[in-house]
């Protein structure tokens, strides 16, 4: 009689066992497959990571290699069209290019006629004849002689010498021809064509010309712009955060501060830039496409990220300091500035660093300003016309020469470098200031 019920309670026993270690079974399986989706997302995150910088970097290094012909270039007075080589008004109006034109048709004496002539000349760059005048101008003795110079070629022939134009296809399908690819060839046999490293990409500002067009334009007008960033964003961003967490009533009024605060930080870039255009240009007339007005833009669009950032370190010190500082007698403002501002300091600087590199990369705001324009020459000011990184790349990558795709990616590993650099400050700068307690 007895052995039946344990026998059923055995089986009852069993069972939900068997219940339990299946539950069990399941769950460990939910949590293979949620580590197995988790791996596969970073390993596809990666991968995906490492295509896009794959690709960069491989559009992007020929950019930093330029070709250049050798050619001996006459300053003839006659062909120039100047007889005194020190005087500045003869040098204006000089005509250097028929001095590179004669020597290129001296160097190919089987060339003639106007079309093939002009196909001779594709070859080298149009910067070639401010080359020659720059060297008369810095030898006047010059003048009547004859040396040998490296000229820049074309972009053409550096994308024939990188494989990018593919010299297979037919005529037809490409822009180099069949008879400027026998010139090179015959340059190349010659060791008439030198490739060096680009260093007009880093030295001059943007050109029409890819050959010619560089970032240092854009790498000054971005400095600037973050110079003004940082001097405003910073200090206020800061006192605001000391203000809201350490001496603001908590009332009302400042719970809808901080509402807007956190509002602004989710604010698309663009409504930024239509604010500074409408107040900033149309309102006060600052001047378009400076770099003091892309800084109060950016000014504007980063404080928020630096207020929340500063209050969150704020928020990490220990009540005990503040007591600790108080019980010894010191004021509000004592604790705050010699004890609380100090330990916070760190994730400060970490958060306006992360928020000066999302100013870096931003490019909406600051074409609604007109930043966007076609800036050659190097800005010595911050009242200046410039452009930005950011906004070359967009300009580069919107132009139909397929020579400004290697800019494009090059322009683009500069920014990246920028953003590891600020990112890597950012690191440094906590490790250094941050304190233990």
């Amino acid at each position: 009689m007895t052995d039946q019920p344990l026998n059923a309670i055995e089986r009852m026993a069993t069972v939900k066992q068997e219940r339990l270690n299946a539950r069990l079974k399941q769950r460990y399986n939910r949590e293979r497959r949620f580590k197995a989706y988790g791996i596969a997302s970073i390993t596809g995150g990666l991968a995906f990571l490492a295509i896009l910088l794959i690709t960069i970097f491989s559009q992007g290094i020929p950019a930093f290699q330029s070709s250049f012909i050798k050619l001996d270039i006459t300053y003839d007075p006659d062909a120039l069209y100047i007889d005194d080589a020190s005087d500045p008004e003869q040098l204006r109006f000089a005509d250097f290019d028929n001095a590179v034109r004669q020597s290129m048709l001296e160097r190919f004496p089987e060339v003639s006629g106007r079309n093939d002539t002009r196909e001779l000349m594709s070859l080298i760059s149009t910067a070639a004849g401010y080359t020659v005048r720059d060297r008369l101008i810095a030898n006047p003795d010059l003048l009547g002689q004859t040396e040998t110079l490296w000229l820049m070629a074309d972009d053409d022939l550096d994308l024939v010498l990188n494989g990018t134009i593919d010299r297979n296809l037919p005529s037809d399908e490409r822009r180099v021809s069949d008879l400027e690819l026998e010139w090179i060839d015959d340059l190349l046999a010659n060791d008439d064509i030198e490739r060096r490293f680009n260093t007009t990409f880093f030295t001059r500002g943007d050109s029409r010309d890819p050959e010619t067009a560089g970032v240092w334009g854009a790498v000054v007008g971005s400095f600037y712009t973050l110079v003004v960033t940082l001097a405003l964003s910073f200090p206020i961003g800061v006192a605001a955060a000391i203000y809201l967490e350490e001496f603001a009533p908590k009332n009302r009024l400042t719970e809808i501060i901080e509402v807007n605060i956190n509002n602004l930080a989710a604010v698309p870039s663009i409504v930024f830039g239509l604010l500074g255009l409408a107040v900033f240009i149309n309102f006060f007339g600052l001047p378009r496409s400076a770099p003091v007005v892309g800084g109060l833009v950016l000014t504007l669009m980063t404080l928020p990220t630096i207020i929340i950032s500063a209050r969150a370190s704020i928020k990490a010190v220990p009540p005990s300091i503040r007591d600790a500082a108080m019980g010894l007698g010191a004021s509000k403002m004592q604790v705050t500035l010699h004890h609380v501002l100090p330990l916070a300091m760190p994730g400060m600087l970490t958060g306006t660093i992360i928020g000066m590199a999302q100013a870096l990369g931003e490019t909406a705001p600051l074409l609604m300003i007109g930043m966007v324009a076609f800036i050659v020459d190097i800005p010595q000011g911050f009242t200046d016309a410039a452009t930005v990184l950011p906004v070359q790349v967009y300009i580069w990558s919107d132009s139909p020469e397929r020579a400004f795709i290697a800019k494009t990616s090059a322009a683009i590993m500069v920014l990246l470098g920028f953003l590891a650099l600020m990112n890597l400050l950012a690191v440094l700068l906590r490790r250094k200031f941050e304190r233990r307690w």
